[in-house]
């Protein structure tokens, strides 16, 4: 079949946790997706390990039907793509803690290049539970073909450590046993349509480029909510929060991509340098200053859409005193010379009024106001909202004049919504983009040891001090609200507010 892109090379996908729920309801649908857009390379083969026992055959029937619940582009009866996909999946009965089991991967490596007549590309894509991750990395040190540095990847999933201390010495780990480019720290999050966009909006045109500095912008904020609860995880959560789980990664690599230099090249390690560049200039905040740049809360019971919803505390597999935070705001500074002075607000948390990702870009007021008194009634600074889910869509806030004869402003919006100017393209999901990356061996969407450590050190102050106090509010704020009222000082007492976007007024 003649394509219009690239192909990357023959690849073997080893799929560690291969019957779980992230393979069936990510991992298979992604590569799924990709054969069909005709991204998938000529030769390759996806294997799943595990202990459960599964024939090829059955297998293939239980990832099929996650295709049917999870993938965008349902197979809608056309099993010949489904068969032709398929053929290529194995299963392979595995207990990672055995050493001697992983002489089946080499087997079957081998078989696959003695049939396809090239040497494969090795991805190792550990879906399994972050304790596992150490045992698997050294017993898959020590087979030979781990040792190419040009053919063998290993995929981790977050979380990557529990702070500092424990990211550290995981990273140490993993590089005594691989080289940096073979290893692919994945946060699906930079793998979204709209937060790659966000390079080519600041990058690809001269109009953006001049202002994106504290000459201009007044603050920055991002929000990430949530209206799920714990969806059975209550046990992961009490270990995480909020603050690890959505604000020490996926809020602050959205701020590294809005607060990044410009680089000078697409290479891999220059837009990486860029990145931890950002998390190093991130200003440290001092164990007794936490109180007035981070707030924590936690939902009690209420109803949110009609739905009766339970306390945090009373979840399954939650302490019924548990201090764990489910909202996490924050107010950060960038010392630099292009973002001194300028405040990026941040907040995440569940049961909140609706589920959206959006970063706001404030502008600062016009120097000086020279129209009349009238024209200002509904005068409002300009803004950049880049929304990531669950529309994607960019709009830019300015002044235009209403019709009539006084010179009256209103403020109207410039929008691009992907739905609306590439409704004939496949908007592929995260997953899909970065394992493609991963076959191709591109790392710009990954990070790196440096930068998963930078990121620790910015929030490991918060942790330390909300894991040295008790929250004495606890809970503190109502489902369906917009968390606590601290979060809506922490930005008030700046003589600011937090943006919300209502629902169906987007």
């Amino acid at each position: 079949m003649s394509t219009p892109h690239k192909i990357p090379p023959a690849s073997v996908v080893f799929i560690f946790g291969g019957s779980g729920d992230l393979n069936i309801r990510k991992l298979t649908p992604a590569l799924y997706n990709l054969f069909l857009d005709a991204y998938m390379p000529e030769h390759f083969a996806v294997v799943g390990l595990g202990r459960t026992v599964y024939s090829d055959v059955a297998y293939r029937t239980h990832l099929y039907e996650g295709i049917q619940s999870y993938s965008r582009r349902l197979n809608n009866g056309n099993e010949s793509d489904w068969d032709a996909f398929s053929n290529n999946v194995h299963y392979q009965v595995f207990d990672a803690s055995k050493e001697a089991d992983y002489a089946l991967l080499t087997n079957i490596v081998k078989t696959k290049e003695a049939a396809w007549g090239v040497q494969p590309k090795v991805i190792f894509y550990l879906a399994v539970a972050p304790q596992l991750v150490p045992g698997i990395a050294v017993n898959l040190g020590k087979m030979d073909l781990c040792h190419d540095t040009h053919c063998t990847r290993v995929v981790v999933e977050k979380p990557f450590g529990h702070d500092l201390e424990s990211a550290h010495t995981l990273n140490q780990l993993l590089l005594s046993i691989f080289k940096e480019e073979q290893i692919y720290r994945i946060d699906h999050y930079l793998g979204k349509e709209t937060v790659q966009n966000i390079v080519a909006l600041r990058f690809a045109n001269a109009l953006f480029e001049p202002i994106w500095n504290r000459n201009y912008i007044d603050h920055i904020q991002i929000t990430n909510a949530e209206v799920v609860g714990l969806e059975g995880r209550g046990g992961y959560y009490e270990q995480s929060g909020a603050l690890r789980d959505m604000l020490q990664n996926h809020i602050l690599q959205l701020i590294c991509m809005v607060a990044m230099e410009p680089p000078t090249s697409f290479d891999a390690n220059e837009i990486r340098n860029k990145k931890v560049d950002v998390l190093n200039a991130v200003r440290k905040i001092e164990s007794a200053h936490v109180h007035e740049h981070a707030v924590r809360g936690q939902y009690g019971a209420g109803t949110l859409h009609g739905n009766s919803i339970p306390a945090y505390r009373a979840e399954e597999g939650v302490d019924a005193n548990s201090d764990t935070e489910t909202f996490a705001a924050m107010k950060l500074y960038i010392d630099n010379w292009r973002w001194q002075g300028v405040p990026f607000y941040v907040r995440t948390g569940k049961r909140l009024q609706q589920k959206t990702t959006f970063i706001t870009v404030q502008f600062k007021q016009v120097p000086h106001f020279a129209f009349p008194t009238e024209a200002a009634d509904t005068w409002k600074p300009n803004r950049l909202i880049i929304s990531i889910q669950p529309e994607m869509d960019i709009r830019l806030r300015f002044q235009a004049k209403k019709p009539g004869q006084s010179m009256t402003l209103h403020p109207v919006d410039m929008v691009f919504n992907y739905s609306n100017d590439f409704a004939e393209e496949h908007q592929p999901e995260a997953y899909e983009t970065l394992l493609l990356d991963v076959m191709e061996g591109n790392a710009t969407q990954f990070m790196r040891a440096d930068q998963i450590e930078a990121a620790w050190k910015i929030v490991m102050p918060i942790i330390n001090a909300w894991e040295t106090s008790c929250a004495v509010k606890f809970p503190n704020y109502d489902p369906g609200s917009w968390g606590p009222d601290e979060a809506e000082q922490l930005i008030t007492k700046d003589g600011r507010y937090w943006i919300n976007l209502p629902q169906g007024k987007r």
